[in-house]
């Protein structure tokens, strides 16, 4: 059985995902998150459509992979927004943790979401607040950092 597996029956319902886009921006959302200095996340609701996904839901614990696919962490969705992308304000993405202000988030969601091909000013935006309730480490996927 492997890692991922060995994780989702310890969490049954549970989604798998990764943070960003790129190897080198997952590691840096993963070290934030496990520093304590990120607990809110947001998407494009029209790429959980897409993807065939369900929203994020209070109670609900997923699983974030590493860029390689090994479980990382088992996160716990807190709480859940949706509002459109031109009416996010900072305190809903204070605590994303990679962006100094609400200006920088914009231009860094809008290039995200551009690269998705989901941005527009009024797409609409899923912003989970989530709590960390287990950090599998490196031997989770029977790989070292």
């Amino acid at each position: 059985m492997s890692g991922v597996e060995q994780v989702l029956v310890r969490y049954p319902g549970a989604v798998t995902f990764t943070f960003g886009d790129s190897a080198a921006l997952n590691a840096q959302i993963l070290q934030l998150v496990r520093a304590g200095k990120k607990t809110v996340t947001c998407g494009a609701a029209a790429a959980f459509e897409v993807g065939g996904e369900a929203l994020p839901e209070p109670g609900r614990v997923d699983i974030s992979l590493d860029w390689d696919g090994r479980p990382t962490l088992a996160v716990e969705t807190v709480e859940v927004t949706l509002v459109p992308f031109d009416a996010v304000t900072e305190g809903m993405v204070s605590d994303q943790g990679e962006f100094r202000d609400l200006a920088h988030w914009r231009a860094g969601y809008r290039a995200y979401l551009e690269r998705a091909g989901h941005f527009a000013p009024d797409a609409l935006m899923v912003i989970e607040r989530f709590r960390v309730v287990e950090d599998f480490g490196p031997a989770a996927g029977g790989a070292e950092e």
